[in-house]
């Protein structure tokens, strides 16, 4: 077997133009079926993590994927909300460790506004749990502070002590401005690649205040005690961290079966599995191409050796005289397939090994994608032994041929 291997990687490097151009375009069709079948896997991973540690999202009935669109991926808008109460009931729960409430409705220039407490910043995590960090400046503390995201501030240019005015709605151009109550930027989150990036963060009593009349909102600026008045009489959604993992089922049927408001509780993996699968044409599609790419490259394989017979046919002819069976020139001829194909998997895997780690900030900070840099997953073999198996096949016909015809043509001619 060495000595074939041998043979065949001599005779690869006799037709090297030929070779070379074959190997090029083996490498490129496994680069693309190697980097659609990586990112798929991990970009569905990274999207499930857009949010990670909650245990369940707590809203008022609507569907949920409509709950996790508005409360997480901030698309979209609530049909109703839950009362404060609720949430207090939920903050006061024996099972629930820590409860965040978030509050919808305002916008800046096309960016989603969110009422909250300081427990989002200490609690909310994405990515494998990553907590949110600042890039600039603090949590709000003052009633008109807002903490901003990334793209708010790439977008618009805003610093730390920079002040923003809230609209209300959603939309990026809105008619009724809170111009009388002016935020200032507290702080700046690090990029997350997350809805996070594109959020404007304030206090509920903020969200409050900004809503009051013109002499209401007077009073609250004479006498600053009156703020403590300013409780929300309702939220959007309040996600939830519990005590316990396993107590994740008994209390969302609680929750479910709440009496005293209409509220449901929806699981944000199960919620997020539900959305991945609407996207499921997109991702067939990607890997469709992939899979189109990498057959032409084989038939451009199968082709190169199939061209190569006719300049071979004297030496297949003299391997034949020499006592190599059928058996012997076809293993040759899918020696050299192998070989071709192997090399072509390990550079196309170091290639893309070495772009992830190159890309690993940009595609965590841009488009919120933590891709692993680990290729060699599962089915990323799977998907290597399946075009191995492939390659085997495509190369069974020139090597049929081979045996066929070579011994024949030349010796007849001779």
């Amino acid at each position: 077997m060495k000595i074939l291997v041998s043979v065949a990687w001599h005779s690869l490097l006799s037709r090297k133009k030929t070779v070379l151009l074959t190997f090029v375009s083996l490498w490129i069709g496994i680069m693309v079926l190697l980097s659609v079948e990586h990112i798929r896997l991990q970009a569905k991973e990274s999207f499930n993590r857009t949010i990670s540690g909650v245990d369940l999202i707590v809203g008022a009935p609507s569907g949920q994927l409509n709950l996790l669109l508005y409360s997480v991926f901030r698309m979209g808008s609530p049909t109703n909300n839950i009362s404060y109460q609720s949430w207090q009931m939920l903050k006061q729960h024996h099972l629930v460790e820590w409860a965040v409430p978030i509050s919808l409705g305002d916008s800046h220039r096309g960016f989603r506004v969110v009422g909250t407490t300081h427990e989002y910043f200490e609690h909310y995590q994405y990515g494998n749990k990553h907590a949110l960090t600042f890039a600039q400046g603090r949590p709000f503390e003052g009633l008109f502070e807002a903490v901003i995201g990334a793209d708010v501030a790439k977008s618009l240019g805003y610093q730390v002590k920079d002040k923003i005015v809230i609209a209300h709605g959603i939309g990026s151009t809105s008619f009724t401005h809170h111009e009388q109550a002016p935020f200032v930027v507290s702080g700046i989150l690090a990029a997350t690649g997350t809805p996070v990036d594109k959020t404007v963060h304030v206090s509920l009593p903020g969200i409050e205040a900004i809503h009051l009349s013109p002499s209401a909102l007077q009073t609250i600026f004479i006498n600053p005690q009156a703020q403590a008045a300013l409780a929300p009489e309702s939220v959007t959604a309040v996600l939830l961290g519990l005590n316990s993992k396993f107590a994740t089922f008994g209390l969302q049927r609680e929750l479910n079966q709440y009496a005293d408001d209409r509220l449901m509780a929806v699981l944000p993996g199960v919620a997020m599995a539900e959305l991945w699968s609407l996207m499921s044409t997109v991702e067939n599609l990607l890997r469709a191409i992939a899979i189109l790419v990498l057959i032409s490259s084989l038939f451009g394989l199968a082709t190169m050796l199939l061209a190569s017979m006719n300049e071979r046919q004297g030496e297949i002819a003299v391997m034949r005289v020499l006592g190599a069976g059928p058996l012997t020139i076809l293993v040759l001829i899918l020696c050299e397939a192998l070989i071709l194909i192997l090399a072509s998997l390990t550079l196309g895997v170091a290639c893309l090994k070495l772009i992830l780690i190159a890309l690993d900030d940009w595609l965590a900070s841009e488009f919120g994608l933590f891709l692993s840099h680990d290729i060699l997953s599962p089915d990323v073999m799977m998907l290597g032994a399946l075009v191995i198996l492939a390659t085997i096949l495509v190369s069974l016909f020139p090597g049929l041929e081979a045996y066929k015809s070579a011994l024949h043509a030349q010796l007849t001619n001779k």
